[in-house]
């Protein structure tokens, strides 16, 4: 049986993705059909995986990473569900920021953060204001978050200030375009991961994700360890990245 150290050492850390993005998927059905209990059984596991995964992907030297924790759609989800979810937020700010700063990770956050519940929304900005001076990775959470309210938001204030003539139509361009998202200060993924075995992004980085690698894995969040991680990047590092050119002037 290959080792978790046998796995490591196949990844070249001169080629680490300079951000991975996750959607992690799959708490309930794997509190639900593994355990017969349930959804926020595990949503509370799944907070182990991103202790894990964060710190594993610290470790190797990966300067961004990107978790979808919630979107803006899963406020339909189940009352008893949502707030369970926004309870357990709190709970694992709170908790977990002492492990950031041990490991000199820099908590950030995008998404609708204001529709957050008060004592979410507060538990948050703290966390962010304690971890803001740390460097080895920013860890970045999806809250309250959608593709096309960022992109519809960029929009809008795109078109606001055209009307205030803070902009100009001839400006708008890819880069003007990027710095009126929420991710305008890290750069685009280059890998992203889906757990639990759905084929789909789910409304997340749609402009971002433009030329990022695709991994979709069947196991479910709550058992994304350090060892999958090391196989999503071992697989992406055995991919050649193109961007519209071909393999012969990527080789040159």
């Amino acid at each position: 049986m290959t080792s978790l150290q046998d796995i490591k050492a196949q990844i070249d850390l001169s080629k680490l993705p300079e951000h991975v993005a996750i959607i992690m998927d799959g708490n309930g059905r794997w509190a639900q059909a593994k355990w017969g209990r349930k959804r926020l059984f595990g949503h509370a596991n799944g907070v182990k995986s991103v202790r894990e995964v964060s710190e594993a992907a610290a470790e190797l030297g990966i300067p961004f990473l990107t978790l979808y924790a919630f979107s803006t759609e899963n406020w339909s989800r189940p009352s008893d569900e949502v707030t369970g979810l926004m309870n357990l937020l709190v709970k694992t700010i709170r908790a977990e920021t002492k492990t950031l700063m041990d490991n000199d990770i820099k908590l950030n956050a995008i998404g609708d953060l204001t529709s957050l519940p008060p004592q979410c929304y507060r538990e948050l900005q703290e966390a962010m204001d304690s971890t803001a001076g740390n460097e080895r990775m920013t860890l970045t959470l999806a809250l309250s978050y959608s593709s096309r309210w960022e992109i519809t938001r960029a929009v809008q204030q795109i078109a606001s200030d055209l009307k205030s003539e803070l902009i100009k139509s001839d400006q708008i361009d890819e880069a003007l375009i990027n710095s009126y998202l929420h991710t305008r200060n890290v750069p685009d993924p280059e890998l992203l991961i889906r757990t639990s075995g759905e084929l789909r992004i789910s409304n997340f980085l749609l402009w971002q994700i433009a030329y990022s690698e695709l991994y979709f894995t069947s196991v479910y969040w709550p058992d994304f360890d350090r060892q999958e991680l090391y196989k999503a990047l071992i697989d992406f590092q055995l991919r050649q990245r193109r961007f519209g050119k071909i393999s012969e002037q990527i080789k040159t």
